[in-house]
């Protein structure tokens, strides 16, 4: 299912593009992408995204502090490519993603200042994202709405904030449960690569070199926990959306984009 875009500057970038829904329709190629950090793009990468692709607006879940750290990459540069960032933390400290499917206190960022309360305990770290910025989950997904050109979502290895973004929207556009975990997973392919271009910034590095590299594997059941903590809580992920901002018109405008 899934269609990898082939870059010297990313290694984690696929389209979302042929994912099957519920009612036996698939998701349109073309519309949004999905990607590791867009640091190392080189000219080549610029040019088939923005010219090839038709790359319109970057979706950046990245911390302020990451940003600052790494910079906010080559796209920013380029006039017909918009920029949108969202952090998914609480930006009085600065963090990163880079354990987030790890669910323990005592391997942490560190810098991290995030307390591991007894509701991630239960939820899952994914949970949290939505509990501490839900603004920047319903404005990410209305920036993947936006229909004039491609749309790209990242973070730093494409795969715990990217993947709950990318999962939602494709709730939004009503692909099926399995095809959505399928797609979450499909990083585990190449989780070396992610981990070895996170090696080498040390924004990075210490928190990847304190754990072995499988412990930063993709699990099936770390996207289906978030997703069960919200069928069970809300009523499903539509239902969380609604509760916090997003209307009929903002889902519409989603699935049109991956749909029609």
């Amino acid at each position: 299912m899934n269609s990898w875009i082939d870059l010297q500057g990313a290694v984690n970038a696929r389209d979302l593009g042929g994912l099957p829904t519920k009612d036996g329709r698939t998701t349109r190629p073309g519309r949004i992408f999905r990607s590791d950090n867009l640091q190392g793009l080189t000219g080549g990468d610029i040019a088939r995204l923005v010219g090839e692709l038709k790359l319109r607006h970057i979706v950046d879940l990245r911390s302020h502090a990451e940003v600052a750290l790494e910079g906010p990459g080559p796209l920013t540069r380029v006039a017909e490519v918009t920029h949108h960032n969202h952090s998914f933390f609480a930006e009085g400290g600065e963090h990163t993603d880079a354990e987030a499917d790890s669910i323990d206190a005592d391997k942490v960022l560190p810098w991290q200042e995030r307390r591991l309360d007894e509701e991630l305990r239960v939820s899952g770290f994914y949970y949290g994202y939505l509990r501490d910025r839900p603004d920047s989950v319903v404005g990410a997904l209305r920036a993947l709405a936006l229909d004039d050109g491609a749309a790209i979502v990242h973070c730093a290895a494409g795969k715990d904030r990217t993947g709950v973004v990318c999962a939602l929207a494709l709730e939004v556009a009503e692909v099926t449960r399995e095809a959505i975990v399928a797609d979450y997973v499909a990083t585990g392919e190449r989780m070396e690569k992610v981990l070895a271009r996170l090696r080498a910034s040390a924004t990075y590095r210490d928190d990847l070199d304190s754990r072995p590299a499988d412990d930063h594997m993709p699990r099936p059941q770390y996207l289906e926990q978030f997703l069960g903590v919200l069928d069970d809580r809300f009523g499903g992920p539509l239902e969380w959306l609604r509760a916090h901002g997003w209307t009929d018109q903002d889902g519409a405008a989603l699935r049109a984009r991956l749909l029609g």
